[in-house]
């Protein structure tokens, strides 16, 4: 197995003045760049005294200096610990004194709400913008920061050469990231990933999906979340992709916008983005052709005409449409399926770096999430009909949670294999159908699993549902539904909204699982980064 940072090494060389990352519409940096900043925060660390394996935390919107910062601190074998801007100050606080992190990169905004007494191991706060102090209580780390560049030009009076790029690859087994989780049903945990595990996604991702120097990925993404750090950021980049970056969550114009002037080859993105493209743009015209459809000939021209332009509007050289995080509505994942879009929906979480399941949409079965990335088996007498537990290893399996050793001992079998909490059937082909959470599955009172997923699945297909959320409420199965409901309705048909749900899903349920009552509800759910539902918010 490749080490990914002897990848890099090999592209910054040969790249040299190719843009390696870029703000779009802002600041870029080329790889001569990010071997400089490397190459100085090397320096700073040995004038600051900080040593090989101290965290670092970096807590911020994605921009290309993120990016530069996390380079910096992976490359010199300190630990890198991603944290969420959207995570409330307390938490930035209790997870940056957790992970025992020395230092941390943020902006000024989110600084001004955090408490350093809560912090009591951090020596310096280092604005990822502009590279000014913000903070400091160890002077040596304030004067490193400070002299860093003028001691870099004496050391290099020429500047860095290409050939003196040299990065360390007998590190697989050493730890690279802490990263906090944000998951559906509790407290987030310090998961820890190491140089080999990063370097098996990197692998995999080569071998299923290559990219090639020069072409370019627009990061939408949070790189705090391993499902962007890794696909969106990593893998492209050291193979001498492009990576331009939007910050905050963009507007569907503006992420279109983007799209079409950066071209991307590739398209990371959660199928919550999918479903709007499909909904505003696919489904209406679609609709319009609807008395066209019968005439077999038509059909598919109308389905090519579908493709083209879904390709068109992502800039016309994306080969491929990469979704995770959840499941794909029913109804949308039939439409992508008939107009041949050349994507998939993979399956994975933050312990697997992040991959556990993928195929290829010409081998994608729909309704699945692939197939195993590696070693990978259902805790079931009969794993092909009866849900059970998934259960995974490889090297790209996490250590384990930073000190949690309640969380590492539930999280591994005794022989080894590591415990997903969720509910899955494998089928002949080896394709993996996800069932649920183990924690959300609702036993009713005849005995019956009922797998609130599933249901939801359902829902998705009724009139008037965006995104709905199936509990268990005093012995009842409720349906709670955010509605997308025509400003024009009449109130009279307003009111019979809930019972219509209620009515058009059961006719698909059988009798054990079938919803007694629907709740509408004011405001979307709560979610975590990769748009999976907080379901432990609404029991």
């Amino acid at each position: 197995m490749k080490h990914y940072l002897k990848t890099l090494e090999d592209t910054i060389r040969r790249q040299w003045v190719q843009k390696a990352l870029c703000d779009y519409e802002g600041d870029s940096f080329t790889y001569a760049d990010v071997a400089k900043s490397i190459e100085q925060f090397r320096i700073f660390l040995a004038e600051a005294g900080i040593t090989k394996r101290s965290k670092i935390a970096i807590c911020a919107r994605n921009c290309a200096r993120w990016a530069m910062t996390f380079w910096d601190i992976n490359v010199n074998e300190c630990v890198a610990v991603p944290l969420l801007a959207d995570f409330h100050p307390n938490s930035i606080c209790t997870f940056t004194h957790h992970s025992d992190s020395v230092l941390l990169f943020t902006d000024k905004d989110i600084w001004e709400k955090l408490h350093p007494g809560q912090m009591p191991n951090l020596k310096a706060a280092i604005n990822v913008k502009d590279g000014s102090m913000l903070w400091h209580r160890d002077e040596k780390v304030a004067k490193a920061w400070e002299r860093r560049e003028k001691v870099y030009a004496a050391k290099h009076p020429k500047g860095l050469k290409r050939e003196q790029i040299s990065f360390p690859t007998d590190n697989m087994d050493k730890l690279a990231i802490i990263n906090y989780t944000s998951g559906t049903t509790g407290n987030p945990k310090g998961v820890m990933l190491t140089y080999g595990a990063i370097s098996d996604t990197d692998e995999f991702s080569n071998s299923h999906f290559p990219n090639q120097p020069g072409e370019t990925i627009v990061s939408m993404l949070p790189m705090a979340h391993m499902y962007g750090l890794a696909i969106e950021f990593i893998h492209p980049n050291v193979d001498g992709v492009t990576v331009y970056f939007l910050g905050k969550t963009p507007s569907p114009s503006t992420l279109l916008k983007a799209m079409k002037k950066v071209k991307p080859y590739m398209v990371v993105t959660v199928p919550l983005v999918m479903e709007k493209v499909y909904a505003n743009a696919i489904k209406p015209a679609l609709d319009k052709m609807k008395w066209l459809m019968v005439v077999p000939q038509a059909r598919k021209g109308i389905y090519r005409l579908a493709r083209k332009k879904v390709l068109a509007a992502f800039g016309g050289q994306v080969r491929g449409f990469i979704m995770g995080g959840a499941a794909l509505k029913p109804e949308v994942e039939d439409c992508f399926t008939k107009i041949r879009l050349p994507y998939t929906v993979g399956y994975g979480m933050t312990e697997a770096c992040p991959l556990l399941g993928w195929e290829w949409c010409t081998e994608f079965v729909p309704g699945s999430c692939g197939k195993p990335v590696h070693d990978l088996r259902i805790n079931s007498e009969d794993p092909m009909n009866v849900p059970g537990e998934i259960q995974v290893r490889g090297n790209n399996i996490t250590i384990g949670y930073y000190k949690n050793p309640e969380a590492n001992a539930a999280a591994f079998t005794d022989d080894g294999w590591f415990r997903t909490g969720d509910l899955g059937l494998i089928d002949g082909e080896n394709n993996i159908f996800i069932r649920g959470r183990i924690k959300s599955m609702i036993l009713n009172s005849s005995g019956q699993n009922i797998y609130p997923e599933e249901l939801e699945a359902v829902l998705s297909g009724c009139p008037y549902v965006s995104e709905s959320l199936v509990v268990e409420r005093k012995g009842k199965l409720v349906a709670l539904v955010y509605p997308e409901i025509p400003d024009d309705l009449d109130e009279q048909t307003r009111s019979k909204i809930p019972e219509l749900i209620r009515a058009t899903a059961n006719k698909s349920l059988p009798v054990y699982s079938k919803i007694n009552e629907v709740q509408l509800v004011d405001t979307p759910f709560e979610k975590t980064p990769k748009m999976s539902i907080k379901r432990y918010l609404y029991r």
